[in-house]
């Protein structure tokens, strides 16, 4: 069920007749040969970071999937153009029952264009089912790139960008959180997140009980709009922040990764040896492992552990 009025007019399942023609149509359709996807980047927040290729697919375009018809039209206006194809809501509570749908209509010969409510499709965001059928399908799938919150965020985080990984949405629960946050505890790259104002607090604090006051932290919101603000401190510092403002719109969060340690003596990961081989991993393969993640040599590892047995 679509929760959200359209102000376009969506037809649904497009019949032979609806398409304007029945048998002549199909067959000059099936002449058109395989249409395209194409995934497009929408504004985050400053409509003036519309590229040019997006307006001209929006407004030429034979199929526009949005997340949102209602901020689709928004957009559409703010930037003085009018949607001449069929406009199909497709969203994550709806995208399983239309992907097979708007995968007939790209066979067909029509170019669909994808777009969410803001930045890329498909991250954190509806589109990867619809890419994951074309590509099954052998269906053409290309981007129009543009706005990304991830990458803003991380920019503008003076935070390391030369590794990162996207984490998304923590969970909500405390426990499947904990469980999350704890997979991350070694990871040493500068990680995003992606987190609701009336969730921070608690997603910062849990973040402390994790990695530690100390460590670096940017709270990203409200990217390239008129309110823009990028927080940056130590884990304890914008938990007190947190805690003592009402913290509005959309948030990224960008935390440093582990810093590297120390390798050590090959005599000081034995026991890390030892656990892996307890989950059933072989010497050689739970030698190499440990070796390539502190930064000491295969053999002097293997060594120290055959003389600790």
């Amino acid at each position: 069920m679509d929760l959200n009025p359209s102000p376009f007019p969506e037809s649904g399942t497009a019949t032979s007749s609806q398409a304007g023609g029945g048998p002549a149509a199909e067959a000059a359709a099936a002449a058109q040969g395989p249409g395209r996807i194409v995934l497009a980047a929408t504004p985050i927040g400053n409509t003036g970071d519309a590229s040019a290729r997006l307006v001209e697919l929006l407004a030429t375009a034979d199929i526009v999937a949005a997340e949102d018809t209602r901020r689709l039209h928004r957009l559409v206006q703010s930037l003085g153009i009018t949607v001449a194809g069929r406009v199909i809501s497709y969203h994550e509570h709806n995208e399983a029952a239309k992907t097979a749908e708007l995968l007939d209509q790209v066979r067909a010969g029509k170019t669909l264009v994808m777009v969410t409510d803001a930045g890329m499709p498909a991250v954190s965001d509806p589109g990867f089912r619809l890419v994951e059928g074309a590509v099954a399908a052998g269906l053409a799938v290309t981007a129009v790139p543009g706005p990304s919150a991830v990458l803003t965020a991380l920019a503008l985080s003076g935070l390391p960008t030369d590794r990162f990984c996207f984490e998304g949405f923590l969970p909500r629960k405390a426990g499947e959180r904990a469980s999350r946050l704890a997979d991350l505890a070694g990871e040493r790259r500068t990680m995003v997140f992606f987190e609701a104002p009336h969730r921070l607090e608690a997603m910062l604090r849990a973040l402390r009980e994790r990695f530690g006051a100390d460590r670096r932290v940017a709270v990203c919101r409200e990217l390239t709009k008129t309110y823009e603000e990028v927080v940056r401190g130590s884990l304890g510092e914008l938990l007190q922040w947190a805690e003592g403002n009402e913290v509005r719109g959309e948030i990224a969060v960008v935390l440093a990764g582990a810093p590297e340690q120390a390798a050590g003596t090959p005599e000081d990961h034995v026991a890390a040896v030892n656990e892996l081989m307890a989950q059933g991993i072989r010497l050689k393969e739970a030698v190499a492992a440990v070796a390539e993640d502190v930064r000491v040599s295969k053999r002097e590892l293997y060594s120290a552990v055959l003389a600790a047995r």
